[in-house]
């Protein structure tokens, strides 16, 4: 009764499209209060300061900061301009450098909003340039956009393992090979989709191998980054939040060789940053306010013994988890609904022999698919607003429909050979 009571005003308050941290907030202060008289809500306090003191919760505004000097600094479009040249003669031209420098981009942002925006601006003028199919360009741009939450650093990744107590460095290395995989799937779509119908790949990007040579210069700034987060963390020289502030303090230094570091740009950023930090850690601190609760009434261990009655196998299990955050992700925006269900999920996963660093990656794939899955799939609506006023947002949807089907592939291929995303863990953080 208790569960069903908090479903449903979960669903109503979602419905009235009220933030999602009062609504996590409220929720776990009604029922406590209606079915505890409020004696949860005395440790509360104590609780969320305990809980904002964690040492690793600082890398998440850090990140975000990352991510907000390189979408300001110009690295992006000589990047983009760089791998464009790399691979713009494949059949499909610039919709593989939109892959491309997205994949790139991500590996220094965290962020697929950040992503989405970033290479959709720099790569928008070229659709009526080159004579693109427009829908499948866009998907192409909101798909690769989606990148941003799986391929480290990734702020997403920080918080699943934060809120399951899972170690962020081996979910950073269990990301590399799924984020690879899903670049690889998403090219291999416009290939394939390009050599079915031709006339959707445009006209080719030529350049000399001068020019690709030269270019070659534009993309060491983001490795730079890449290495100098990714590559400490492996090292054992510095834990993610120490990792990512050597990030940020690389991105200074190049945006200041790059003679784009000025006030107007730190202030933008810090702006940014503040705006993007204070909405994560709102909800997270309520997503474990309302887990506590429910824990408490017990709707995790009730959880439990219902899907253990059911006598389903693992692999069903998953089938069934996977479906419901299809659908769910259809109507919630991504953050939030890993947050409102990843109390419940995670134990159930866990339960019936699943590997937490294996399941935090699946659960990002998911969320990678809510955010092209209309009618709220936020990395659409991203791309909807570089174009034109007045243009059919189904556009986009139509344009994401295949590479949403290539991220589907993928959670299915993980689901059969969970070793994918385990085994560079396992070989570096094996006992």
């Amino acid at each position: 009764m208790k569960a069903m009571g908090f479903l449903a005003g979960l669903l109503a308050l979602l419905a009235l499209s009220l933030p999602v941290a009062a609504i996590l907030g409220d929720i776990a202060i009604v029922m406590d209060q209606f079915w505890n008289n409020g004696r949860l809500q005395r440790t509360f306090g104590g609780f969320l300061w305990e809980k904002s003191n964690q040492y690793l919760l600082l890398s998440i505004p850090l990140f975000v900061l990352l991510g907000e000097i390189n979408l300001r600094s110009g690295i992006a479009a000589r990047m983009y301009d760089a791998v464009a040249k790399w691979i713009g003669w494949l059949p499909g031209g610039l919709m593989h450098a939109n892959i491309g420098a997205s994949t790139i981009f991500a590996a220094t942002s965290g962020s697929s909003v950040a992503t989405s925006a970033t290479i959709g601006t720099v790569a928008y003028p070229e659709i009526a340039r080159h004579g693109y199919s427009e829908p499948l360009f866009l998907g192409s741009i909101a798909a690769g956009g989606t990148l941003g939450i799986l391929i480290p650093p990734s702020v997403t990744l920080i918080v699943y393992g934060v809120l399951t107590q899972t170690s962020v460095p081996e979910l950073y290395m269990a990301g590399i090979v799924p984020g690879a995989l899903l670049a690889a799937l998403f090219s291999l779509t416009v290939l394939g989709l390009c050599l079915l119908r031709p006339g959707l790949s445009g006209s080719p990007v030529r350049a000399s191998w001068a020019d690709r040579l030269r270019a070659l210069t534009d993309l060491v700034p983001p490795m730079v980054i890449f290495l100098g987060v990714i590559g400490t963390i492996y090292a054992g020289i510095a834990t993610p939040t120490e990792a990512a502030s050597i990030g940020v303090v690389l991105s200074l230094i190049l945006s200041a060789a790059n003679r784009t570091l000025n006030s107007r740009m730190l202030l933008a950023s810090f702006e940014g940053t503040v705006r993007t930090t204070s909405m994560i850690m709102l909800i997270i601190l309520a997503a474990m306010i309302l887990n506590i609760v429910v824990g408490y009434f017990g709707a995790i261990q009730a959880a439990t013994r219902m899907v253990g009655a059911l006598g389903l196998e693992p692999w069903q299990l998953m089938a069934l988890i996977v479906v419901f955050y299809l659908v769910i992700g259809m109507f919630m925006e991504t953050f939030s609904m890993m947050l409102t269900t990843i109390g419940i999920v995670f134990p159930l996963v866990t339960s019936v022999g699943y590997d937490p660093v294996w399941f935090g990656v699946v659960v990002v794939l998911l969320m990678e698919a809510a955010l092209i899955t209309p009618p709220i799939g936020v990395n659409l609506f991203v791309v909807q607003g570089i174009r034109a006023r007045g243009a059919p947002f189904r556009d986009v949807c139509i344009g994401a429909a295949p590479f949403l089907a290539a991220m589907l592939a993928l959670i299915v291929l993980l689901i059969w050979q969970p070793g994918l995303a385990t085994w560079l863990p396992d070989l570096f953080y094996a006992q």
